[in-house]
């Protein structure tokens, strides 16, 4: 059913990540169609333990991975996942790159202010984040809703939003029939007037 050439997506995984954020994310993905390859940012070691204990193998090394063909570049949140993907010279050089080139960047939790927002990405945009986060965020309009999504940038505000979020991002990959049709398998059918902004 898809008849063009699929770009791959690239979503971090450092130590104490969200775990439901990243395994949501790529499952939704995946089963829309959508190539997405997870990548370690964790000093040489394939295995990245989350925020709650389960080691997730990632596809590839931060090492090994080329971005500059990326459609998506996504950040779960959880800490101190997230203050270790705003560590990481791999994922800040990537994520300047990509927003430079105006490629596509998704976000989720505290993601958006401890990675985003200190690269200017989110600067003039309406952005959501995870509650009480808001303040790291001075360059955008914070938006308490569980998902806001542009043409290029999308962010969510937690575990229960991940869904929600990934189907933004599939939405707007794939289009509207492909991500209602992945979001129905699910059983899951929000109200889109009130879930997006």
């Amino acid at each position: 059913r898809f008849n063009m050439k699929q770009q791959r997506s690239y979503l971090f995984l450092a130590p104490g990540f969200e775990e439901i954020e990243a395994l949501a994310t790529v499952d939704v993905l995946r089963r829309a169609g959508m190539e997405v390859c997870t990548v370690a940012v964790n000093n040489g070691s394939i295995s990245v333990k989350g925020a709650h204990g389960v080691s997730v193998e990632a596809d590839i090394l931060d090492s090994d991975a080329d971005f500059s063909d990326a459609e998506w570049l996504i950040c779960p949140g959880g800490m101190p996942g997230a203050t270790n993907l705003a560590e990481s010279p791999v994922v800040t050089n990537a994520l300047k790159e990509q927003f430079s080139r105006g490629g596509k960047i998704a976000a989720i939790c505290a993601s958006p202010a401890i990675v985003l927002e200190p690269l200017g990405i989110l600067a003039g945009k309406s952005a959501t984040c995870y509650p009480g986060m808001e303040g790291y965020i001075k360059s955008a309009d914070t938006v308490n809703t569980p998902v806001v999504a542009h043409d290029s940038l999308i962010t969510g505000n937690g575990p229960a939003s991940t869904i929600g979020f990934a189907l933004a991002i599939v939405r707007n990959s794939m289009g509207e029939d492909v991500a209602k049709e992945t979001g129905t398998a699910m059983l899951f059918y929000p109200d889109t007037s009130k879930f997006y902004f």
